[in-house]
């Protein structure tokens, strides 16, 4: 299966109004600094490539870079890092983008030869793996289904709010899962989908991180 670019990643999730914190492509320190001011500190960079599937794992995310020496600094480490892990990978460039707060969310999507596209939802960043609490749904699925996929997962009282924390805008990540529902309906070429993570808070929920296949 072949990586979609960020272009065309962007361009999908903007045609079926699935929203995308603002985000930029880079290819240098110059550009990261420019668009960090644009931006507002904190921001948060991280590399993009068809060939890395967890940015993480091999160094290339840096949250919370609060100043332009902060930011430099994290540039350079990203590519240090690659350099060591994926030397050969190929590198789209680097994603710099506001930071948002609040609870990291999952939505996928697969397509399986006997059920066609089938939808997940669950808790996001490293904990999907982690916990694998997660629900499943077959497309496509209604707003309602998709309220009752996120309320079945075992950590929901997380994202209602838990010990005091204000809860996640629940109708906000529903919509996502309903607008991913008729992506894949429509797009039968794309086979799979992660929407990794989705930072959800009390205002609504934005996908900070996205690959699609086809």
């Amino acid at each position: 299966m072949q990586a979609l670019s960020f272009q065309k990643t962007r361009e999908i999730l903007s045609k079926y109004k699935i929203p995308f914190c603002e985000t930029y492509l880079v290819n240098s320190k110059r550009e990261a600094l420019m668009l960090a001011k644009k931006l507002g500190f904190p921001v948060v960079l991280k590399v993009f490539s068809p060939d890395i599937l967890h940015k993480t794992d091999v160094g290339g995310v840096k949250i919370g870079i609060e100043n332009e020496r902060d930011l430099k600094r994290a540039f350079d480490e990203i590519l240090f890092s690659l350099k060591e892990k994926k030397p050969k990978a190929k590198i789209e460039g680097m994603l710099i983008q506001k930071q948002i707060f609040g609870k990291e969310v999952v939505v996928g999507m697969k397509r399986d030869l006997a059920f066609g596209p089938v939808l997940m939802f669950g808790l996001g960043g490293i904990f999907v793996e982690i916990l694998n609490d997660v629900a499943f749904r077959v497309a496509p699925i209604t707003k309602r289904e998709a309220l009752k996929m996120i309320r079945e997962i075992k950590s929901f009282k997380i994202l209602k709010g838990f010990r005091g924390e204000k809860p996640v805008n629940i109708e906000k990540i529903a919509e996502i899962i309903v607008k991913v529902s008729k992506l894949s309906l429509k797009e039968e070429k794309i086979q799979e989908i992660d929407l990794n993570p989705i930072i959800a808070n009390e205002k609504g929920a934005q996908v900070v991180d996205a690959r699609v296949l086809l």
